[in-house]
């Protein structure tokens, strides 16, 4: 259904509202095991009272139909209601069918953000279907619900397309979303949410205050927001019972500056140990709110920002209004602090944008020095404003889910594929947490970030390493390989950074070491090691922790002259991750 929700989980059964009379499952089909659905809780408890009974079925879309089948029907339900998203449409709709082969006369409801612009052509594809909710579910799902339940014929109920007859399919009237979000009794208070699995989604606004074109939050004529009574109510809740992740699903989380800071000072002040994502504009952020994130403890907060494009025209061709310059120097703010974990997203494919200019948008943002650059192909979402646009901006893209674009006036489909595979390079490197020096490095060769991940997907490319997924011991092998085929004059620096990035990714075994190290040691340096290893393992004694050691020598560091010893200690423990220190010798 179709309440403002992101959220990918599985099968669990959550408690049910138990209700005389008519048997209603909702559920959904996630793509990952460890999320909890929010718009099928915050649907059964808007449901509550007059709907029958209510219950939470969910499932992932790795599940074998046959069996989400058996386990629905087991049930023995009288309506069933499907919340479809991107990832989840084509399972949804042969499960519709199934349901209808294998029990005819069961009610089947569809909602969510992937069909609530489908039109009759829906119905006629999938006879089994019997009511489609459009937009936020909450009111047409109750009073659909509430006409069944009583016997009654649901007419007239907003945003609600409903089968009549084999080709009769009619229409509410449009009706505004709920206003009053407090509305909607608490999921979490009301048990009706798994919080059990270690991460979940949580809302304290609809809407959005902007109309970025490629977002389906452009169509949202207002922001609601909870009130602060109950959103301190649910989030203390949550910080009780110490969720690990809890990921706010709020279009622009700081668009009132008060509201955002009241919130933010709630959770500095009564948060345990649970992590909070938030999606923000950072150009919003005032001084105030910036002098308050700066008492932020690291690692309670990560802020998700979308940059999108640093070309003005683009931006104006999307009705995009960020001011870039105010973004990037509230994100350098944020990024001097160090508390808090910054995540900045641009797309690929929007209209102006060539592939020499976005190689140009990746250097302007990695300045930045992002922990996470994610590069993603623009989505035309149907009901999205861009994509009633596509063709005036010849926007060529994918009609089947996920919809991706896949050529432009100024962009090609092979070029989206180069910048694809850069993105993925991004993962494998920088937004892992690995290879920093060497991309620096190859970075300062090529001339740029950009020119030099351009360089490697022609690699990778060459070799097909996109095809298959690499260990970690793997990718610096491959990239070792690389720099053999590169200028003699950068190979031995390169290959330095990259030996020094291995050994702090993750411990080198002696005598295993890959061949980009020089672990031939002096007896003199051999001695050095002894005696250090000697003291750190005394000061350790004790404690619980084991150590481990490897040595190389390096002759093109930089920072460092000459030959030079690194000893890298690796220290663990019992329910720790391992700990990497480097020691020059």
């Amino acid at each position: 259904m179709g309440s403002n929700d992101g959220s990918a989980y599985c099968n669990s059964c959550v408690p049910s509202v138990m209700l005389a009379g008519m048997r209603t499952i909702l559920t959904t089909l996630h793509s990952k095991f460890i999320h909890a659905s929010l718009a099928l809780p915050c649907l059964a408890a808007y449901c509550d009272h007059g709907c029958g009974e209510i219950l939470i079925r969910e499932f992932t879309v790795h599940e074998p139909r046959e069996n989400v089948l058996a386990m629905l029907l087991d049930e023995n339900p009288d309506v069933i209601g499907f919340s479809v998203y991107l990832w989840n449409r084509r399972a949804t709709l042969d499960l519709v069918d199934a349901l209808a082969a294998a029990r005819p006369g069961l009610r089947v409801v569809l909602g969510g953000p992937e069909v609530s612009y489908e039109g009759a052509g829906l119905f006629r594809r999938h006879p089994g279907l019997s009511a489609l909710v459009r937009g936020e579910g909450e009111i047409p799902l109750r009073g659909l619900l509430e006409a069944w339940q009583r016997g009654g014929d649901p007419i007239q109920i907003p945003r609600l397309a409903l089968r009549r007859g084999e080709d009769d399919i009619t229409e509410g009237p449009h009706g505004a979303p709920l206003q009053c979000l407090d509305a909607i009794p608490s999921p979490f208070a009301g048990g009706l949410t798994d919080l059990t699995r270690g991460f979940v989604y949580y809302e304290t606004s609809r809407g959005c205050p902007y109309r970025c074109a490629f977002c389906m939050s452009a169509l949202d004529e207002t922001v609601r927001t909870y009130s602060m009574a109950r959103i301190r109510s649910d989030l203390s809740l949550l910080m009780d019972r110490e969720v690990p992740k809890i990921k706010l699903v709020d279009r622009t989380f700081n668009y009132d500056a008060q509201r955002t800071r009241e919130i933010f000072s709630f959770i500095l002040e009564h948060n345990r140990c649970s992590h909070f994502h938030f999606e923000i504009g950072a150009h919003l952020l005032d001084e105030p709110t910036l002098e308050l994130l700066q008492s932020i403890p690291p690692g309670m907060f990560q802020f998700e920002i979308g940059v999108q494009s640093t070309l003005p025209a683009t931006l104006s061709a999307i009705a995009r209004q960020a001011p870039l310059e105010r973004l990037e120097k509230n994100v350098r703010r944020l990024r001097a602090a160090g508390n808090i974990h910054l995540h900045l997203d641009l797309i690929a494919g929007l209209p102006g944008q060539n592939y020499t200019s976005f190689l140009d948008s990746i250097d302007r943002v990695s300045a930045l020095r992002p922990h996470h650059l994610q590069i993603e192909p623009v989505k035309l979402l149907p009901g999205a404003p861009l994509r009633t646009q596509a063709a005036a901006f010849g926007i060529r893209h994918d009609p089947n889910p996920p919809y991706s674009v896949l050529g432009t006036p100024d962009m090609s489909f092979a070029d989206l594929e180069r910048l694809r595979g850069i993105g993925r390079l991004l993962d494998l490197s920088c937004n892992s947490g690995r290879l920093e020096g060497f991309l620096n490095g190859l970075s300062t060769v090529f001339g740029s970030l950009s020119r030099a991940l351009d360089r490697l997907d022609g690699y990778w490319r060459r070799h097909g390493l996109y095809r298959h997924p690499l260990s970690q011991r793997a990718l610096f092998e491959y990239l070792w390989d690389f720099l053999q085929q590169e200028e003699d004059a950068f190979r031995p620096l390169l290959s330095d950074l990259l030996a020094r990035d291995f050994a702090h990714s993750e411990r080198v075994v002696p005598g295993k070491a890959p061949a980009f190290f020089s672990a031939d040691l002096s007896e003199g340096e051999q001695k050095a090691v002894r005696t250090r290893v000697r003291q750190e393992t005394e000061a350790i004694r004790g404690q619980g922790i084991k150590l481990q050691h490897f040595a190389a020598t390096f002759s093109h560091l930089p920072g460092h002259e000459g030959r030079t010893l690194l000893l890298f200690l690796y220290f663990t423990r019992t329910g720790e991750g391992l700990r990497v220190e480097e020691s020059v010798l």
